[in-house]
């Protein structure tokens, strides 16, 4: 990965810069983030393993979170990057619900003044959630592309630090951060599949184990209602992709301009798998008959890997394979 840059508006940064980060967004979490960003099992799955021949899949449950997803690990992260003046000024995100939780969440904890935006289409169950937390919301657009735009535009206008839900290089170090724990806990590591959206899970993931263990190859995973990451890695620049609804909401969406995350998934990401509905559906069956786990908040869903006979998607987890 000698020919990976990343372009940015402090400069270009390779790989081990943006390895280096990541390592030290995972040092503040388990330094200051006791008993707000956990360091959730990865458990083996022997339904998954089952379904190829010498296989074994284990399942990072980042559901287990306090705010229901890995989005808290790159908010938190981006908060402690701010200054003491930006904390007391507060900040203004964007969400369709999960990174909304996460803000909510450290917002009340850290008493930090902030305004969420969010589509006028945010789920019922999520939209309850950030009203329980006291959170600040303005509805705007129908879905998380247009609210971010809106709650850019507004953070400039206000003077006030804008929290981008993934184009974000504090918040790509602390989404990084579940891939220093799964090669840690699982180091014969050989794939690891990811749900897409904006891309900033992915995106962190893929920049530590790619500079960590270059040979693990990371997937990429999208409904096929909402592949707009997909779409613009096929096409070689950001564009905008015709969307259906999907179960997979939280991954629905179009991307920013100049985002961070398109360049390290067109660079990084080493094959994508798109998922019909009826697959998401099933997976949906399975984490609970066979793992006891329901996706409360946000519905992801991934698969296994070239090794298997045929696809099963799943959802809301990281996936990792070792043969």
């Amino acid at each position: 990965m000698d020919s990976f840059s990343l372009k940015t508006d402090e400069g270009t940064l390779s790989l081990k810069e943006i390895h280096d980060t990541i390592i030290a967004a995972a040092n503040c979490i388990k330094e200051e983030g006791s008993g707000i960003v956990l360091n959730p099992p990865l458990i083996y799955s022997y339904g998954l393993s089952s379904l190829g021949s010498n296989t074994y899949v284990h399942i990072k449950l980042e559901s287990e979170q306090l705010t229901g997803s890995f989005k808290i690990r790159g908010a938190f992260n981006k908060i402690k990057h701010m200054s003491k003046d930006e904390k007391q000024k507060g900040f203004v995100t964007s969400s369709s619900g999960n990174h909304g939780i996460a803000c909510a969440y450290l917002m009340k904890s850290f008493g930090i003044p902030g305004t969420i935006y969010v589509p006028n289409n945010v789920s019922d169950a999520k939209k309850k959630v950030l009203e329980h937390m006291g959170a600040n919301l303005v509805f705007h657009g129908n879905d998380c592309y247009e609210s971010e735009l809106k709650g850019r535009a507004e953070s400039e206008k206000m003077e006030v630090p804008y929290m981008s839900p993934y184009n974000d290089l504090h918040v790509l170090g602390g989404n990084g951060t579940p891939g220093v724990e799964i090669l840690r806990d699982l180091p014969s590591v050989d794939y690891v599949l990811v749900p897409v959206g904006g891309g900033g899970l992915i995106s962190g993931i893929a920049c530590y184990m790619k500079y960590a263990k270059p040979t693990a190859k990371i997937i990429g995973c999208q409904p096929k209602n909402s592949k707009v990451m997909y779409e613009c890695v096929r096409e070689g620049r950001i564009i905008s992709d015709k969307e259906e609804e999907t179960l997979s909401e939280a991954t629905a969406g179009g991307i920013e301009e100049n985002s961070v995350t398109y360049d390290i998934c067109n660079q990084l990401v080493d094959d994508w798998i798109l998922v019909e509905e009826e697959d998401i559906a099933k997976g949906i069956y399975f984490m609970m008959e066979n793992h006891k786990k329901v996706s409360v908040f946000l519905l992801y869903k991934s698969s296994l890997c070239h090794s298997l006979k045929s696809w099963f998607q799943l959802l809301h987890y990281i996936y990792t394979i070792t043969r």
